[in-house]
């Protein structure tokens, strides 16, 4: 047991530590002592300021990434064989071929079948950015406007119960014609009937491509919808080989697509029921390459 009295030299620093021994009854406890100086005391507000001005950097930061994830958007790069509608179901993307069709109109172009490898298109974009912020009068105006809509509101649920068996009636008709977009109107010829068949395609999910098709035509019949082959092993067994992508009777049977006329020569009738049995049986009508 040290002997009462001695303490340590105390040495240049801001807190010194000794032991004093306190009696209690015949124990001793030994009980640290700690010094501070008041000079070297305000540094220790420096890490809390330090602490304080990186939190808001901290936040900024993080709701960057929140915006930034919600988003969502992706940017793909165009590969040989692809199609809007592949790469619609490939990204499972709300709207199909027809949405990344609009969102990338400018990146595409006129012809939405016709993409090149390499083409960069964004998946998930908006169309159009968020409207900014209404003045600050505007701003104001809008509590009172909400009161005024919130007095007129019951008077307004009358009217519109007073109306209701009325519109019944005429409501699915209306609601059905303003769903559906005006059909466009498709030329009379090879360009037109492939580009009908692509929106038919589109709607029942069968894929294939502007150049898939054109090239397949071409080889099959050089464009010409009433081409008959008489000379092949299927005239041989009585089912020749018909129209613009030579389709026998019992495939057409077997592959039309509803929504087209049932006539084995009609152009768009002969390349959806084509395409059918290519996607059944080949994936796809682009990885046709010769006779199918």
């Amino acid at each position: 047991m040290p002997a009462k009295g001695k303490h340590r030299r105390p040495k240049s620093r801001s807190l010194t530590r000794g032991l004093v021994a306190a009696g209690t009854g015949g124990a001793a406890l030994a009980l640290p002592l700690i010094g501070g100086t008041a000079a070297h005391a305000a540094p220790a507000a420096a890490p809390a300021a330090a602490e304080r001005a990186v939190a808001p950097a901290k936040t900024v930061a993080a709701a960057a990434q929140a915006v930034a994830k919600k988003a969502g958007t992706v940017t793909y790069s165009v590969v040989a064989g692809d199609s809007l509608y592949k790469i619609a179901e490939e990204h499972s993307l709300n709207g199909g071929w027809k949405q990344l069709y609009k969102d990338n109109r400018k990146a595409v172009g006129a012809d939405p079948a016709l993409i090149h490898p390499g083409l960069r298109l964004t998946i998930g974009a908006k169309a159009e950015a968020a409207p900014k912020a209404k003045p600050q009068a505007e701003a104001k105006a809008a509590p009172k406007a909400a009161e005024e809509a919130e007095t007129s509101e019951k008077a307004e649920r009358a009217a519109e119960t007073a109306r209701a068996d009325r519109s019944e009636r005429k409501s699915a008709p209306v609601a059905q014609a303003a769903a559906a977009p005006a059909k466009p109107a498709y030329a009379n010829n090879l360009d037109g009937w492939i580009r009908e068949s692509l929106d038919v395609m589109a709607q029942h999910g069968i894929p294939g491509s502007y150049e898939g098709i054109h090239r397949n035509i071409m080889r099959e019949s050089s464009g010409n919808p009433l081409a008959i082959n008489n000379w092949d092993i299927n005239a041989i067994n009585g089912t020749p080989s018909k129209g613009l992508l030579q389709v026998i009777q019992p495939t057409f049977d077997a592959y039309h697509v509803e929504g087209t006329a049932y006539d084995l020569f009609d152009p768009v009738a002969n390349i959806t029921a084509a395409c059918n049995y290519a996607a059944d049986r080949y994936g796809s009508i682009d990885n046709v390459n010769g006779p199918y």
